[in-house]
């Protein structure tokens, strides 16, 4: 897989740079595709030592995760709801869904080819078993994965037609007057920045309704409904409006991250009609020891 990136910086070290830009890659993982000579600038092979100049073209040359990379790992999963169909999973903050480059393993793909013994779909190839949907790496909460291709071929048609509701907690700066809003504004890849989505007029269609939990002095509490699910949505559809997630690395990274490690988003519910038994699964995860201990902040800053 190659990745073009047009540099908008001049002299900072290649492999810095790269990091900054590419999402759940790191400068280490970088550095060794820089030593194999799979990072060029203007089509020459670049050196660990060189640096940017602005306008120039980077390309990165991932090699492809092979099969035998994707093992099966005894990570511990806080199962929410299973069957022998599929299961939703609660995940953590800081697991990446699926193996990437510069995360070969100890993702979700690898905990669930571990504890389903294999037993996956494999729809979406050796690289996602069971992936139906997917949250980014500091996003947590509810995630479904499914257990064979009948049930993968199911859910995704209910998640396309929006038959899958998924309701989440984001901790958002500034305060927002109105208590519910819907943000209706297409979301395409950033021209500017390959690690952002932005809000652009040939972007894909892009609904998400907010409702205001708790407003502090300097920050609000919403909870949301994704009406579509576009990469990132949630939080370059906040930072479009102004108030970006807390914490975000991406959208917002100079701002007062509360010590926080990255965004403060949490899938906190997820319902839909079982595609065999019909019934109604509703699931809910109570937010995470991250999230309470920001919100408690937040009160505290209000309170003084």
């Amino acid at each position: 897989m190659r990745t073009e990136i047009r540099a908008t910086r001049s002299d900072i070290r290649i492999d810095a740079y790269l990091a900054g830009q590419l999402e759940g890659v790191s400068r280490s993982y970088i550095a060794t595709l820089i030593t194999d000579g799979r990072v060029t600038m203007d089509g020459n092979i670049v050196r660990s030592s060189a640096k940017t100049k602005e306008g120039s073209i980077l390309l990165v040359d991932f090699p492809a995760p092979r099969m035998t990379e994707v093992l099966p790992e005894d990570i511990p999963l806080d199962i929410v709801y299973e069957d022998e169909y599929l299961l939703v999973i609660n995940k953590p903050q800081g697991m990446v869904v699926h193996p990437a480059p510069g995360h070969p393993s100890g993702t979700l793909v690898n905990a669930l080819l571990y504890y389903c013994s294999g037993k996956l779909s494999d729809i979406n190839g050796v690289i996602r078993p069971g992936i139906i949907h997917r949250i980014d790496k500091d996003t947590s909460g509810l995630l479904i994965a499914v257990k064979n291709n009948e049930i993968h071929e199911k859910m995704a048609r209910m998640i396309a037609a929006h038959d899958v509701v998924r309701e989440y907690r984001c901790c958002v700066y500034g305060v927002l007057d109105a208590d519910t809003g819907t943000i209706d504004a297409p979301i395409g890849r950033s021209r500017t920045d390959r690690k952002k989505m932005a809000v652009k007029e040939d972007g894909k269609p892009s609904v998400t309704h907010f409702s205001v939990v708790e407003r502090f002095a300097k920050a609000t509490d919403l909870a949301l409904v994704l009406e579509t699910g576009r990469t990132h949505q949630i939080r370059s559809h906040m930072s479009f409006i102004g108030h970006p997630a807390i914490g975000d690395p991406v959208y917002a990274p100079k701002r007062n991250h509360y010590g926080l490690v990255g965004q403060a988003l949490h899938s906190c519910s997820i319902s839909f009609v079982h595609p065999v038994t019909n019934n109604l699964i509703r699931l809910t995860a109570d937010l995470p020891d991250y999230y309470v201990r920001l919100i408690d902040t937040l009160r505290e800053e209000t309170n003084r």
